[in-house]
């Protein structure tokens, strides 16, 4: 019992510097694709993302940020002509972010650019899942 005590909080580090190491990875590797397209590692996130049209509330939510961090995201990809603002169908107050054809052919270019040697690439696809699995079990509060 006294060596579970005192081995579980050092593994406890162990994974936690793990878990840290490939975060860095990760957003190493998405620095590097994203500057490839002329992309900040934010606009990549957000490129990322919009996989529907959603509000500004909606994608902030989805990147873990305050919706007034993407406005500015949002008025750079508009303003590169990657996505458009439209008025929402049910509620009038807010704008939905859709994509433009060159930012939905954009964001398929970075897609598959963050695919090439990802980070998670030497995991075969069922230890990708079973990853998925634990961390989202470890996240869940």
């Amino acid at each position: 019992m006294a060596d579970e005590r005192e081995t579980r909080p050092q593994a406890d580090r162990q994974l936690c510097g793990l878990v840290r190491d490939l975060a860095s990875q990760i957003e190493a590797h998405l620095r590097t694709r994203a500057a490839t397209l002329g992309l900040t590692p934010t606009q990549a996130t957000a490129l990322c993302e919009l996989t529907h049209p959603m509000t500004l509330r909606e994608l902030a939510d989805r990147m873990s940020c305050e919706p007034s961090n993407i406005t500015f995201v949002a008025d750079r990809l508009e303003g590169q002509g990657y996505l458009e603002r439209h008025p929402h169908p049910d509620d009038r107050r807010a704008k939905q972010l859709l994509l433009t054809p060159e930012g939905s052919e954009l964001r398929g270019r970075l897609v598959e650019l963050l695919s090439k040697d990802s980070p998670l690439a030497p995991l075969a696809t069922e230890e990708q899942d079973g990853l998925r699995h634990l961390l989202t079990r470890a996240l869940i509060r």
